[in-house]
């Protein structure tokens, strides 16, 4: 039996930073809006198009809408990342969890991102590239000094763990 000591054992990674619980409020704007355009859109076919079945389409995203906004909260909750020794640990996710590790020599570029509600909420998004384009990861919520600082040690550590190789 092969030894795992270096396996990633992830119940036991250590204490896990959460992002901005002021973070629910954009993502409950921004599906409230998604979901008005939509009944727009069913509306239009109900009203301008006369199409028969646009009510029943039109309570399905209302509902649709009304349960995702439920679990917001949840979800937001679920959201966390970790310093670790090597790399960068995030996870996402209620029933399908997904958690990536990107090492700090691999990091090409860290970006923050401010968008017109998180901007008012004073909240940014932390953004990773690698050298693997399928690889950014995307850590949504942070206060801005917080990303600020965060980015500012991850560039540190990158540029340090590159002049390593």
């Amino acid at each position: 039996m092969p030894e795992t000591a270096g396996r990633l054992d992830l119940p036991e990674a250590g204490e896990w930073k959460r992002v901005s619980p002021r973070y629910v409020v954009v993502e409950i704007v921004g599906t409230v809006l998604f979901g008005l355009a939509l009944c727009a859109a069913a509306s239009a076919l109900w009203l301008v198009a006369d199409v028969q079945w646009a009510p029943y389409l039109l309570a399905a995203i209302i509902v649709i809408t009304a349960v995702t906004v439920a679990f917001e909260p949840r979800r937001v909750r679920a959201i966390g990342y970790q310093l670790r020794q090597d790399d960068l640990l995030f996870r996402r996710g209620i029933m399908f969890t997904r958690f990536v590790s990107v090492p700090y020599g691999r990091m090409q570029l860290v970006d923050i991102t401010r968008g017109p509600i998180a901007r008012r909420l004073g909240l940014a998004d932390l953004k990773f590239v690698t050298a693997a384009a399928s690889s950014g990861v995307l850590i949504p919520g942070l206060t801005e000094a917080d990303a600020e600082s965060l980015r500012d040690a991850l560039v540190e550590l990158a540029e340090s763990r590159r002049a390593g190789l």
